[in-house]
């Protein structure tokens, strides 16, 4: 795998209780349990942890966030916000996270510390208002797509991957998996 001196955090935020709201969560999970990333690289279940994630944001030069977002979209699509589309994205008060993701990144900032490049990987929800861990059938078939285009991000940001095996298995527990039989 690649050396490279610039730190990357993947981010997987939302509530994996409330059906689509946890996807970020479940692509976070899911990266973690198929690759191995080089050590730049951090993968991190942010749930919805809201200021409690200051730490790892700050030690971060590249930030890749996943949720989901209300963008005026239909439901599945995936959209790479940066700057002021982050901001209007982001904005939205209809998530269960204690605090939104603007919020702390604006404490980052007060403290002196923003990564150099903030990027979120948002798609656009179908429900987000039941209580379930289980994702909807649009967006459990979306997750392949969106870990496709988070590891091109990776890439792109100086890092690398390479799929897990036998010899190197995830040492992270996943405690709510989701429950797939919903889907079917």
């Amino acid at each position: 795998m690649s050396e490279n001196n610039t730190r990357i955090l993947i981010l997987g935020v939302g509530n994996i209780l409330y059906t689509d709201e946890g996807f970020g969560v479940r692509v976070a999970e899911e990266l973690e349990q198929r690759y191995e990333f080089s050590p730049n690289v951090t993968v991190l279940d942010g749930g919805t942890l809201g200021s409690k994630l200051i730490g790892p944001i700050m030690e971060a030069d590249y930030l890749i966030v996943v949720d989901i977002v209300l963008n005026e979209g239909k439901p599945g699509d995936v959209f790479r916000l940066l700057g002021d589309d982050l901001e209007k994205a982001c904005a939205f008060k209809n998530s269960m996270h204690q605090t939104d993701l603007l919020d702390t990144l604006a404490q980052c900032s007060l403290m002196g510390e923003v990564p150099d490049e903030v990027i979120l990987y948002g798609i656009e929800p179908v429900n987000y208002h039941d209580m379930s861990p289980a994702l909807s059938p649009e967006l459990e078939a979306k997750l392949p797509e969106v870990m496709d285009v988070v590891l091109k991000e990776v890439e792109q940001a100086g890092g690398s991957y390479s799929l897990r095996t036998d010899t190197n298995p995830a040492q992270e527990k996943i405690y709510v998996p989701r429950d797939t039989s919903q889907n079917s």
